[in-house]
């Protein structure tokens, strides 16, 4: 009975403690200000470390202590990729400062390229596997500049074709080569063409041994990196490298088409069904598959780019976007005004 009493006792103090608003504040003060440790603060103030923790916490609940994190290297581009993240339930989100093109024709700045190198530096793994399209955006990345760090020893796998006279540096294979040597990894290669005249043709080709290999590789990819593209003769890399004339672009417009991803289109919501007759002749990973694999990184800047980006996010084709602030507001705006005109 009496240990019971003095139990209950203890009790009562270590409430009365604990509650003491002087206290807290000294114990806050000592910690946050002075930087010393929950051991010494014991000592001083003659009370025990889950007193001290508790202190701390009542601090912090109470408002006595007022904890801000700050983004050192631009907090408005902080907001922008919580805004997209929570807006979007993206993965991740990095937004970069708008700069100026750095030559003609060029689809993403130097900035984005390296923030998409350091963000793979961070996040890559030895033994996995990453899956690389195509495109003029993907060929300024491997060109940014990049400090390097230690060799990941994952492997880069070319996830279209990539074989063809024109534009060898914006192929796949070219690719996954440069990815390979910034990283000190390993790549495979993927010997086709990326379009096939006759969906016949192609089903033919996919059972070929060699290339059965390449599309079993698709089903362990734990990272793809995309670029996306828009139905228009100024911005596509489709239309650059002749894989789609100017009538076609006009008429995937007028079927509602807003951007292309592994050389497939959809439309503002992911819908592919309208585009099937094309997409079915895209040696490639579908983008049905592509939904599959855990991370898939999509990489873009400008304005031009927001509907094709809005309807890649809400196809689930891409859960983690590396891009610019003006491509950033764009795309919230859009999906703004889908919500106002919902």
């Amino acid at each position: 009975m009496k240990s019971g009493r003095l139990c209950g006792e203890r009790e009562q103090h270590m409430k009365r403690i604990v509650d003491d608003a002087r206290l807290i504040f000294k114990c806050c003060t000592l910690y946050y200000e002075d930087r010393l440790g929950q051991q010494e603060i014991c000592r001083l103030l003659g009370v025990s470390r889950p007193t001290v923790s508790r202190m701390l916490k009542l601090g912090r609940e109470r408002g006595i202590v007022k904890i801000e994190v700050i983004n050192p290297a631009a907090v408005e581009y902080g907001d922008l990729e919580r805004q997209l993240e929570k807006t979007f339930c993206l993965q991740e989100a990095i937004v970069v400062g708008n700069s100026r093109l750095e030559a003609a024709g060029d689809h993403i700045s130097r900035a984005i390229g390296s923030a998409v190198l350091t963000y793979l530096n961070r996040i890559l793994e030895d033994g996995q596997y990453i899956g690389v399209t195509m495109g003029r955006s993907l060929q300024n990345v491997v060109t940014s500049p990049y400090n390097g760090g230690n060799p990941i020893h994952c492997t880069f796998v070319p996830i279209i074709g990539g074989v063809g006279e024109n534009q060898l540096e914006m192929h796949s294979n070219y690719l996954v080569t440069k990815f390979a040597e910034l990283y000190g990894a390993s790549c495979l290669q993927f010997f086709s063409p990326a379009l096939f005249s006759d969906k016949t043709v192609l089903e033919g080709f996919k059972r070929e041994q060699s290339i059965r290999s390449i599309f079993a590789v698709f089903d362990r990819l734990d990272v793809v990196l995309v670029g996306i593209g828009v139905p228009s003769s100024t911005y596509s890399t489709v239309f650059y490298m002749d894989y789609v004339a100017q009538d076609m672009l006009e008429a995937f417009s007028a079927q509602g088409a807003v951007g292309d991803i592994c050389l497939q289109y959809y439309d503002a919501v992911g819908g592919t069904a309208a585009f099937r007759p094309y997409n079915e002749r895209v040696a490639g990973m579908e983008l049905a598959a592509l939904k599959k694999v855990p991370r898939r990184i999509g990489i873009v800047a400008g304005t031009q780019k927001a509907g094709a980006v809005l309807g890649a996010v809400r196809g689930g084709y891409v859960n983690t976007l590396i891009t610019d602030a003006a491509c950033a507001e764009a795309i919230l705006q859009a999906a703004a005004n889908c919500r106002r005109e919902a």
